[in-house]
C-alpha cells in the first residue's frame, strides 16, 4: 500500500526527491568552479552549461504542472531521477563539448518533471508549510555532506567525479521514489488540517482553471529571487579564489553555509503562525541584494565569509514562507507544481547572465543586477494578499 505525505516512508521519499531535485542550490559552486578549473571553460561557458541544466527543468515543470492531476507520480518521480543519474554518469565519461550540454539539458528535464510532481504532492499535503520546511530541513543536511565532502574529492580524483556523484544522489532519489512516494492528501483530509493553520479554502479553488493574478506576482516574485540566488552562488567560490584567498579558506566557509542552512528551515517551522508570510516575502529580496553587494564588492575575507555562509538561507527561509502562502492560494497544487519553474526561470537565466557580466564589467556588476531584481521581487510580493479573504476578493475584482 503507498503511504501518504504524513507517513514517515512518504515524507523520507519527499525529502530524497526535494534533495536531488534542488541540487543545484547546493552545488552551484562547485558546479560552476569544476567546469572552469577542470574542464578550461570560461565563466560564461561554464554558466551556460549550468543554465542548459536548469532551463530543462524549467521546460519539463511548464509541461508537468498543468497535467499534475493526471500523471502516475510515483513512476514518473523515479523514472525522472533515474534517467537524470545516467545522464550525470555518462557527463562523468565526455570532455567538454557537445554531447555534455545535450546531456546537462537531458539532465535537466528528468529531474525537473521529478521535482515538480515532488512539489505539487507536498502542496497537496495537510500542512504544507511544515512539509516544505522539513524538506528544507533536509536539504541543509545535504549540504553539509555535499559541501564537506565533494570538493576534497574533486581536488584529489578529478572534475569527472563531482558528476558521479550526482548520479549517485540522483539514483538514490529514483529508489526512495519507486519504494515509497507517496499518494497526496485527498481534499476530505486537507480540509480539517488547513482549518487548524487558518489556511481555510483556497483562493483559487472555486475556479479550478484559473491561478489569481496574486498567484502569478508570487511566481514572479520567487524567480526573481531564484535568478539572484543562482547568479551569484554560481560564482561564490571563483569571486574568492579571484581575490586570492586559500582554498582552505574557502572550502571552510562552504562547509558553514552547509551548516547554517539547517536554521532557516528550522526557523520557518518554528515561526509559521508567529511571522507574517508577506512580511517575509517582502524582506527576503532586499537582505539577499544587500549579501550579494557585500559579496561581490567587499574586499575583506571575514565579511565575505559571513554574507556567503548566510546567503543561501535566505533563500530557503523566504520561499519556504512563499511556498506555504501560495499553496494556500492554490489548493489543487498546480502552482507549487511549477515551484521548479519559478526557481528555475530565474536560476536558469542566472549561470549565464552571472558569467556574462563578470566578463564583461566584473564581480561588482553582480551587485548592481541583485538591486535591480530584488527590487522588482518586492513588487511582486506587494501584491500577494496574507488573508484567504483578501486573495478571494482579489479574484473576483480581476475575473
Amino acid at each position: 500500500m503507498r503511504p501518504d505525505t504524513e507517513s514517515r516512508r512518504g515524507r523520507a521519499a519527499l525529502m530524497a526527491a526535494h534533495c536531488a531535485g534542488m541540487v543545484d542550490l547546493v552545488a552551484l559552486p562547485v558546479w560552476v568552479g569544476v567546469l572552469i578549473s577542470h574542464y578550461g571553460l570560461a565563466p560564461q561557458q561554464a554558466g551556460g552549461l549550468a543554465t542548459l541544466f536548469l532551463a530543462g527543468a524549467v521546460l519539463a515543470s511548464l509541461v508537468v504542472a498543468p497535467r499534475l492531476d493526471r500523471l502516475p507520480a510515483r513512476a514518473l518521480t523515479a523514472l525522472g531521477y533515474g534517467l537524470a543519474a545516467l545522464a550525470f554518469a555518462t557527463i562523468s565519461r565526455l570532455p567538454a563539448g557537445l554531447p555534455m550540454a545535450l546531456l546537462h539539458a537531458l539532465a535537466g528535464v528528468a529531474a525537473g518533471a521529478a521535482l515538480s510532481v515532488t512539489h505539487g504532492t507536498i502542496a497537496r499535503s495537510a500542512r504544507p508549510h511544515r512539509q516544505f520546511a522539513a524538506a528544507g530541513m533536509a536539504l541543509g543536511l545535504f549540504a553539509i555532506v555535499f559541501l564537506g565532502a565533494t570538493p576534497p574529492l574533486v581536488a584529489a580524483v578529478g572534475g569527472p567525479v563531482l558528476f558521479v556523484v550526482f548520479a549517485g544522489v540522483m539514483a538514490v532519489a529514483a529508489l526512495a521514489c519507486l519504494l515509497a512516494f507517496p499518494r497526496p492528501a485527498g481534499d476530505a483530509a486537507l480540509a480539517p488540517a488547513r482549518a487548524l493553520t487558518g489556511a481555510g479554502p483556497a483562493v483559487s479553488a472555486a475556479r479550478p482553471g484559473r491561478l489569481s493574478p496574486a498567484v502569478w506576482a508570487g511566481i514572479v516574485g520567487v524567480a526573481c529571487m531564484g535568478l539572484v540566488q543562482s547568479m551569484t552562488f554560481s560564482f561564490l567560490e571563483r569571486v574568492g579564489v579571484e581575490r586570492g584567498w586559500s582554498g582552505g579558506a574557502i572550502q571552510g566557509v562552504l562547509v558553514a553555509l552547509g551548516l547554517v542552512n539547517l536554521a532557516p528551515a528550522v526557523l520557518a517551522a518554528v515561526l509559521e503562525r508567529r511571522w507574517s508570510a508577506r512580511a517575509v516575502m517582502c524582506t527576503g529580496p532586499v537582505v539577499q541584494a544587500a549579501l550579494v553587494a557585500v559579496i561581490m564588492t567587499v574586499p575583506w575575507f571575514p565579511a565575505w565569509a559571513a554574507a556567503a555562509s548566510v546567503f543561501a538561507a535566505v533563500m530557503i527561509f523566504t520561499h519556504t514562507f512563499a511556498f506555504g502562502l501560495l499553496a494556500r492560494l492554490d489548493a489543487s497544487g498546480r502552482a507549487m507544481a511549477a515551484t521548479p519553474a519559478m526557481l528555475m526561470t530565474g536560476a536558469a537565466i542566472g549561470p549565464v547572465l552571472g558569467g556574462t557580466l563578470v566578463q564583461t564589467a566584473g564581480y561588482a556588476s553582480l551587485a548592481v543586477a541583485a538591486a535591480g531584481f530584488g527590487a522588482l521581487a518586492v513588487a511582486c510580493f506587494a501584491r500577494v494578499p496574507q488573508s484567504r479573504a483578501t486573495g478571494a476578493a482579489a479574484l473576483r475584482h480581476a475575473a
